[in-house]
């Protein structure tokens, strides 16, 4: 993701993405295939994978570079939190396409939505305007158009005149630099390595935990750990409206992370009570564990992608967004890892 962010400031960002979406889609189907061709050599699924995951990694900083490209700081967070419901929608629906397709086999499983992220890919290139200058649009006054004051109270615009619009891609290096990107990059490792841990996890320990004195089957422990995205969407669109009320990201990105600690704690304390209780708790975790997750992935790195520090003209939205996603993602693989040899040990030591 480092290196996708690094190249998506300096290509045109709809191939980039539409490039990223279809060979995301040719590969996860291929997982699939291995289900009809009886392939059972783990090194072909575990290359498939990590090429699909390359080609995945280029989704992310191009999707947030584009939405930032459209929408100045004012009420960005706002706009964000509710965009970025998607990532929430998409982790709903997979689950359900996967559970619905399963019993065909689970090689369609992989196939289906293979299919349809390709064909998106084809709709991203035929339609997606990457910038408002692409389709004639002025960009938003806040970013460009609007003056801000130096030292001395005399005005300056903020990307220079029309004259200098030519842009540069900063740097890796520079880019994490740029003031807030590395404590947001490493706030984001902590927040990603929970949200995924539950993202794999939570259905087997719903379907391995006895509620009301019964265990659910996998297939409803499936549908019923949606609540915990469910949740996420909520928690999305309140961090970024309150971050855009009190201008204050990193506060209210601190207040839900210090929030989700004893609403994990209550979870997994309490969730064996009842469904009812147990589907409550699981909504509010989910929503002070992706709020800031989703505030930081989306409004956060919008921001610093367009620091004030950042001279001239300088494109670094998506390098940025891939950094701090990038570092979050380590925490997204060590996470779930960790998770498999604490849990057999005690759940509670997970939690």
């Amino acid at each position: 993701m480092y290196f996708s962010g690094h190249l998506g400031d300096r290509m045109n960002l709809r191939i980039f993405l539409t490039v990223g979406m279809i060979g995301t889609g040719l590969f996860t189907a291929l997982f699939g295939v291995g289900y009809w061709a009886k392939l059972h050599s783990f090194y072909y699924f575990l290359i498939v994978q990590m090429i699909a995951g390359l080609f995945q990694s280029t989704g992310w900083p191009s999707v947030v570079a584009v939405v930032g490209n459209w929408f100045g700081k004012k009420k960005r967070g706002l706009i964000m939190g509710i965009w970025n419901a998607h990532t929430s929608v998409g982790n709903i629906t997979g689950s359900l396409i996967a559970s619905a397709l399963l019993s065909y086999g689970w090689g369609w499983s992989f196939v289906v939505p293979g299919l349809i992220i390709a064909f998106l890919g084809l709709v991203v290139f035929l339609l997606l305007p990457v910038c408002p200058e692409s389709v004639g649009a002025d960009r938003e006054e806040d970013e460009v158009d609007s003056p801000r004051k130096n030292g001395g109270g005399v005005t300056e615009p903020l990307l220079g005149s029309d004259t200098e619009l030519k842009e540069k891609a900063v740097g890796f290096i520079e880019a994490w630099k740029i003031p807030g990107v590395a404590p947001f990059a490493f706030c984001l490792f902590f927040a990603k390595l929970v949200a995924y841990t539950f993202l794999y996890w939570l259905p087997y320990y719903i379907s391995h935990t006895a509620i009301e004195g019964k265990y659910l089957s996998n297939e409803t422990a499936g549908n019923m750990s949606t609540f915990f995205d469910v949740g996420g969407v909520l928690g999305g669109i309140l961090a970024g409206h309150i971050s855009d009320r009190l201008d204050a990201r990193a506060i209210t990105a601190a207040t839900f992370m210090y929030c989700a600690i004893p609403a994990l704690y209550f979870y997994r304390s309490y969730g064996h009570i009842s469904l009812a209780m147990n589907i409550a708790l699981m909504f509010i975790s989910g929503m002070f564990v992706n709020g800031p997750y989703a505030l930081i992935t989306t409004a956060v790195s919008a921001d610093l992608g367009t620091h004030s520090s950042l001279k001239g003209n300088s494109k670094a939205l998506a390098t940025v967004t891939a950094i701090i996603d990038g570092t979050g993602s380590v925490g997204a693989a060590i996470g779930p890892l960790l998770t498999g040899y604490i849990s057999a040990k005690s759940w509670s030591a997970v939690f």
